[in-house]
């Protein structure tokens, strides 16, 4: 069971780690809100959207989503979208005259977009349910419990050490050139990913034969 515990504790450590929309967003939101509190609706959402999905992946839906290759195409699209509006969003709110003294997205906002950043975000999707879910039938009973519970930790552990770390950044922000700065990065990460995502979903057509879905 310990190392069940281990190997999800270093699986799930090596899956969020890489720079990701969900990572970008979170950090963004803890830089701007300068207090903790104000950001945890995203770290809270993006936690137990990520909690939802490494269930779903050790009950076995990875095989289920895995088997629908239309699906990924979909998923790509769809994120790709939402993605470009997101990097969109950033931009705009951080050219405006007051930006300098913004204090993050309102609560409900910050919500929907933690919600859209990981149900929409393919690869959150793909390495959650085909890499979590894929190691997770080496284990059964309590060793299995403990897999799945190791790799929730690190998701919320990490989220709330990434607002954390945003707003000790944007602490040392005095007239909102940093933040500005990050939110400009922010932004151009996101683009980076839905360029990406549209990329796959263009080469998967053209080596498909341009079928349909």
């Amino acid at each position: 069971m310990v190392s069940a515990a281990i190997h999800g504790f270093f699986l799930a450590f090596g899956l969020i780690l890489p720079l990701g929309v969900q990572n970008v967003f979170v950090f963004n939101q803890g830089a701007a809100g300068r207090k903790l509190r104000r950001a945890l609706p995203a770290v809270l959402t993006a936690a137990l959207g990520d909690t939802i999905l490494i269930l779903l992946a050790v009950l076995g839906v990875s095989v289920l989503v895995l088997s629908w290759t239309w699906l990924k195409t979909v998923l790509f699209a769809a994120g790709a979208v939402f993605m470009l509006y997101i990097g969109w969003t950033i931009w705009r709110d951080v050219s405006k005259p007051s930006s300098a003294g913004v204090s993050g997205l309102p609560a409900k906002q910050q919500a929907v977009f933690a919600l859209s950043v990981t149900f929409l975000n393919p690869h959150a999707i793909l390495d959650t349910v085909g890499v979590i879910g894929t190691s997770s039938l080496d284990y059964t009973g309590w060793a299995k419990g403990a897999f799945t519970l190791a790799t929730i930790l690190v998701s919320w552990v990490w989220f709330f050490g990434l607002a954390w770390a945003g707003k000790m950044l944007g602490s040392l922000d005095r007239g909102g050139q940093l933040l500005r700065g990050i939110n400009r990065l922010s932004a151009l990460i996101v683009w980076g990913l839905a360029l990406y995502m549209i990329g796959s979903v263009i080469a998967d057509q053209l080596n498909s034969g341009g079928g349909a879905l």
